[in-house]
């Protein structure tokens, strides 16, 4: 059944989602009468996860309100900072997004990860189950109903990720806490400990150590720390720490 059209004006950051020719402001969109105003937006490409709030004549409405004849709808941007209430800060990445993942680990921030895809419904089921915010750049990911919380990745560039991230949800940084391996928690080890898993020529050269308290993987300042000091130093800076 065909419904009225409804001028819908959407906010910049989110014409990357509109099929061409639907990101002008007050563009129509014929509604059958009955659905939703979320299931609109997403119908239309959008996420909800990227979505703020929703302005019908101005006013604010849930997403469950349905646009009536006569009505013009705004949709704004998700706010930054973005505040998750109901559980800690922690996140669920995508296969894709690996690199990302071992980059918020270095920073110390709880960001599970596997390299082996276990299908859409399966991650947004455990992020339901875990209560973990799930960062991907599939938007049909993003839009399944079991999934708690959800973020969708602008770029394809990790260092722009990482800003992305840091920037829509602020999180907590504690350098160096966290394996980048598993994302278990770090803790100082006595070179004696673990002088049976290091090379002789590791032995020689480094005596400060750390060991994940999960996988029991051993990290020390070596060939690469320049480069991840670096990596820590500007994610920081970013964040105003």
């Amino acid at each position: 059944m065909k419904g009225p059209d409804i001028p819908f004006s959407f906010a910049p950051e989110l014409h990357l989602f509109l099929a061409a020719g639907r990101s002008a402001d007050r563009t129509p969109v014929t509604t059958d009468g009955a659905s939703t105003l979320g299931h609109v937006v997403e119908s239309l490409g959008v996420p909800l996860t990227e979505v703020g709030r929703l302005l019908v004549d101005g006013a604010e409405v849930p997403v469950s309100h349905v646009p009536q004849a006569g009505e013009s709808v705004t949709v704004q941007a998700v706010a930054r900072p973005q505040r998750i209430s109901g559980a800690p800060l922690r996140f669920l990445l995508d296969v894709h997004l690996g690199t990302l993942a071992r980059r918020l680990r270095l920073l110390g921030v709880d960001a599970a990860y596997t390299n082996e895809d276990p299908g859409d419904a399966a991650l947004a089921a455990q992020s339901a189950r875990h209560r973990r915010v799930l960062l991907s750049r599939d938007r049909g990911l993003l839009q399944r109903r079991e999934l708690w919380a959800g973020a969708y990745v602008y770029s394809d560039r990790t260092d722009d990720q990482l800003r992305d991230v840091l920037g829509r949800f602020a999180p907590a940084l504690a350098p160096w806490t966290r394996c980048t391996a598993c994302n278990g928690p770090l803790a100082d080890a006595d070179k004696d400990s673990v002088a049976e898993q290091l090379q002789g020529g590791t032995q020689r050269t480094y005596d400060v150590f750390a060991r994940c308290t999960a996988c029991g993987r051993i990290y020390w300042r070596g060939a690469h720390h320049t480069r991840l000091e670096a990596i820590v130093e500007e994610a920081l800076r970013y964040s105003g720490r």
